[in-house]
């Protein structure tokens, strides 16, 4: 079993910066990638950055640049550094991470989402 903890969203200004993490416990060994994902009211979750074992990085068109997704190796914790941070960025933002098990099908493991607002 693995837990997520996710930090470090709240209020910013257009044009700011945060930086979300996402703590993992339990059997961490298990852990290969993950991901960041972003849901708004009324709107579909969308795919923001996966980042694989390999560390192979992949965002979403709207990103332009503007994030960074990244995973410590020594903590397991996993970051979504954001800035210049857009109005329509405002979202519940989940972190996603895959866990390989011998003999088992890949799993998924979610946390439980934090709120990213925007506003001047």
């Amino acid at each position: 079993q693995v837990q997520l903890q996710e930090s470090g969203g709240g209020l910013v200004q257009p044009g700011g910066s945060l930086r979300l993490s996402c703590a993992a416990s339990g059997s961490i060994n298990t852990l290969n990638g993950g991901g960041w994902y972003r849901q708004a009211p009324g709107k579909q979750r969308d795919q923001v950055a996966i980042i694989t074992a390999g560390g192979i990085r992949n965002y979403a068109d709207f990103v332009n640049g503007r994030f960074t997704i990244s995973i410590d190796s020594a903590t397991g914790t996993m970051y979504l550094q954001m800035n210049n941070l857009k109005p329509e960025d405002a979202a519940v933002y989940y972190c996603n991470r895959r866990a390989f098990r011998v003999g088992r099908p890949v799993k998924d493991y979610w946390g439980q989402g934090i709120q990213v607002s925007i506003s001047s």
